[in-house]
């Protein structure tokens, strides 16, 4: 069992940059497949980005590559996620989850944290 909690959203205006971090419980967190999703009103939740167990590999979501950096540190059991050149379009409430096995957009995360709102004014 793994507990996940957001941190980092509020409110910016267009082109500046936001951090936001995750701190998980839990013994074994270096194992976990991390990655992170938002989800607007109305719609489904979509995948932002996501990092393996050693912090060596990557994937983004085409919206958000080469404005959005994940990393991780396993020390610390925490995920970051920096967000620069932030558009209005990025508002949205982001999500931090784990997954036992593997890591990767389309694979299942079983832990999810309560998420953090990040609202871009144009």
């Amino acid at each position: 069992q793994v507990q996940l909690v957001e941190s980092g959203g509020g409110l910016v205006q267009a082109g500046d940059s936001l951090r936001l971090s995750c701190a998980a419980s839990g013994r074994t967190f270096r194992w976990y497949g991390m990655a992170w999703f938002r989800q607007t009103p109305g719609k489904e939740r979509e995948f932002v980005a996501a990092v393996s167990w050693s912090g060596t590999n990557t994937s983004y979501a085409d919206s958000v590559k080469g404005r959005f950096t994940i990393s991780r540190d396993n020390r610390k059991s925490t995920v970051l996620l920096q967000m620069n050149s932030l558009k209005t379009e990025d508002t949205a409430v982001y999500y931090c989850a784990a997954a036992t096995t593997g890591w990767g957009r389309n694979i299942e995360y079983a832990y999810w944290g309560q998420g953090t709102q990040v609202t871009v004014s144009s």
